[in-house]
């Protein structure tokens, strides 16, 4: 793959991005939707979680998926001892799950029912859309953030179940299929 540089900002600088007013790149980056994704672990026997807004599909061989949590994020570092994850793609009536679990210093799990996965043991969250049981493989620091990859185990879904999407600051039900 041939990478070419980036064209010179209006600052002068080559794209450093430290031009960019935070305000307007969170507004301009709000058009783009996003899944709404719990992702779980067991740290020595307790369940931890927290919500990523960016969850994504990385390899199909082998089957590797990712997500981006924050560098400030107090449950990360628990999920990364835990060296597994399950990735828990919310529904349309669970956005009371997401915002708990967005929530710092909470008991996240108060009133959820949940199970072990069948590989890993971390938290299927009940009533989920979708979930992907996987073992950390690779994590990178990315600004303030972190990319996490983990390799897929086991994986279900609920196909009549409507995801969580979240669009212009709004949580919505993703679009179904359209017609051609």
């Amino acid at each position: 793959m041939a990478w070419t540089s980036l064209p010179a900002s209006p600052s002068g600088s080559a794209g450093s991005g430290a031009t960019l007013e935070a305000a307007r790149f969170r507004d301009v980056l709000s058009a783009v939707p996003t899944s709404v994704v719990v992702v779980t672990a067991l740290d020595r026997g307790e369940p931890v979680g927290l919500a990523v807004g960016t969850f994504l599909s990385v390899s199909m061989n082998p089957p590797l998926v990712g997500f981006l949590p924050a560098a400030t994020s107090s449950s990360f570092p628990r999920i990364r001892q835990a060296g597994a994850f399950c990735a828990n793609v919310l529904t349309v009536n669970q956005q009371h799950v997401s915002q708990a679990f967005a929530t710092s210093g909470a008991d996240k799990f108060a009133g959820l029912s949940w199970r072990p996965a069948p590989v890993t043991g971390s938290p299927v969250l009940e009533g989920v859309a979708a979930w992907i049981d996987c073992r950390i493989t690779t994590l990178h620091e990315a600004g303030d953030h972190f990319i996490v990859i983990g390799e897929v185990a086991d994986l279900d879904a609920a196909p009549e179940e409507t995801p969580l999407v979240f669009h212009r600051r709004r949580y919505t039900g993703a679009a179904g299929p359209t017609a051609a």
